[in-house]
């Protein structure tokens, strides 16, 4: 998954060629402006699918690790359940396992988010 508003990432993978695009997202593991060869080789042979999130589905992933799991997120360490809630539907019936990490997340952005 990467973020709508840093998508260097994924339209790399998509194309199967190295693209640069804006990179204005606040989920700084995400920021990525232009997208590194060696990660997108393994990703153009691995990878099966590829969701892009945005900053209001990043921002709720975060507040939703915080309530459900009393845990403190980063946006890109909740990134994997924005891109779950993203594809609640064909995910029904199945288990998912979600790796979310990083609490490397400013006392600013916290209080923007909480705002």
């Amino acid at each position: 998954m990467q973020s709508s508003a840093a998508p260097a990432a994924y339209r790399s993978w998509q194309a199967r060629q190295l693209l640069e695009d804006r990179m204005e997202t606040r989920a700084e593991g995400l920021a990525t402006r232009v997208a590194f060869e060696l990660p997108q080789r393994i990703l153009w042979e691995h990878l099966d699918d590829f969701v892009l999130v945005d900053e209001d589905e990043l921002g709720r992933a975060v507040l939703l690790m915080i309530e459900g799991t009393r845990n403190l997120v980063e946006p890109a360490g909740a990134a994997p359940l924005a891109a779950a809630l993203r594809l609640r539907d064909r995910l029904a019936g199945k288990k998912v396992a979600l790796i979310l990490s990083g609490g490397n997340i400013s006392p600013d952005q916290l209080r923007e988010l909480l705002a």
